[in-house]
């Protein structure tokens, strides 16, 4: 490696590169206040190297590339995410900041009650920038998956983004799930966030971006408006929680050949809303190293989706290829009837064709 950290130490090209911060994080265990709970269990976080670990779980090549802190906490990230399959070589480690980590209560994120505290400032993952990580290897893949999570992070992790969703001819696909943490950007200090959010998503070639993020960050109600804010992606995929979810494919402009494809989300028995949304960005791309249609990718999104939201933890197995295959075949008929439980992603395992109240796919932490 040179000394700008420029050389390569993965060239081999993967399914996957997923640039990001991740984070040790620490689940209460009990309900309560933060300031109630006298233990913690220790787990990982971060979207990137959720996407990451997904489609390693789902029999992908998947390189994760992150900056950690030479710290024990740092240790256990590359150690986690490298267990589930993941190619963590071109991980940076830095000797002077640290990994960063965050404590959350065990209620749903979606109520009042629900209290995160981060400490993330300062940490390793804020250095990363085009001169100290490996170009090489984050640019070594089949997509590049990132998100708007980094580059709230600090000026630099900002020029790195710009740099990586700069057009230019060779470069891999480009994945970017908009994320928008309105906290990360009030603290930022380098940019108004829904702007550079916009302008990277102009850059990408494959968007990801909720209904509801759409409308706070930039004021735009409904996914044919968010089409019309971004018009320079091949694809947009706006996520419309409980409702499902809207393809834009093709090319928007003078000829009108835009396609557009909506699926509707599945009926879930929702054991926790966490995790869904970086599980539905990994079976969308799964199913787009297979150049299935758009309306499979967007069902193996939503079934992606409904294993997170089945389990307590962010991160779930994934359904068999072949299980998830049949059921992304169904008619609309049978599609609309699937309710998926607990349990429902083991082999042998068959959905039932109760149906019931659908669940938001997605509940972001502020």
């Amino acid at each position: 490696m040179t000394a700008n950290g420029r050389t390569s130490t993965a060239p081999d090209v993967a399914d996957v590169v997923a640039l990001g911060e991740s984070m040790v994080t620490f689940l209460p265990s009990r309900p309560g206040r933060l300031a109630d709970v006298p233990s913690f269990d220790r787990a990982i976080g971060g979207a990137e190297s959720n996407v990451a670990c997904v489609l390693a779980a789902a029999g992908h090549s998947v390189r994760w590339v992150g900056r950690v802190g030479a710290d024990g906490f740092g240790d256990h990230l590359v150690e986690a995410i490298g267990g589930y399959g993941v190619d963590v070589r071109a991980v940076r480690r830095d000797p002077a900041r640290p990994t960063g980590i965050y404590f959350r209560t065990a209620g749903d994120r979606s109520t009042d009650a629900h209290e995160v505290a981060y400490y993330r400032a300062g940490s390793a993952a804020s250095a990363m920038s085009v001169d100290t990580m490996d170009l090489g290897a984050i640019r070594s893949g089949r997509i590049l998956h990132l998100s708007g999570i980094t580059p709230a992070l600090s000026a630099d992790c900002l020029g790195l983004t710009r740099e990586l969703t700069a057009r230019r001819p060779g470069r891999p696909l480009v994945s970017f799930d908009v994320n928008h943490r309105p906290g990360l950007w009030r603290d930022a200090g380098h940019g108004h966030g829904p702007e550079v959010l916009l302008e990277l998503a102009r850059g990408a070639d494959l968007v990801f971006v909720g209904d509801d993020e759409a409308r706070d960050a930039w004021g735009l109600d409904g996914p044919e408006a968010v089409r019309a804010a971004l018009p320079e992606p091949e694809l947009l995929v706006v996520k419309q929680g409980a409702t499902g979810a809207t393809a834009f494919h093709g090319a928007p402009g003078p000829s009108g050949t835009d396609q557009v494809t909506s699926v509707p989300a599945l009926h879930v028995d929702v054991v926790a809303a966490v995790g869904a949304g970086d599980a539905f960005a990994a079976g969308f791309l799964s199913a787009t190293l297979r150049d299935l249609p758009v309306r499979d990718r967007l069902r193996h999104g939503h079934l992606m989706a409904a294993a997170a939201l089945t389990v307590p933890g962010d991160l779930a197995t994934p359904p068999a290829r072949d299980h998830a295959d049949r059921l992304a075949a169904l008619d609309d008929t049978a599609w609309g009837r699937l309710r998926l439980g607990p349990g429902w992603t083991q082999d042998g395992e068959r959905p039932g064709d109760r149906t019931g109240e659908g669940a938001d796919e997605e509940v972001r932490t502020p």
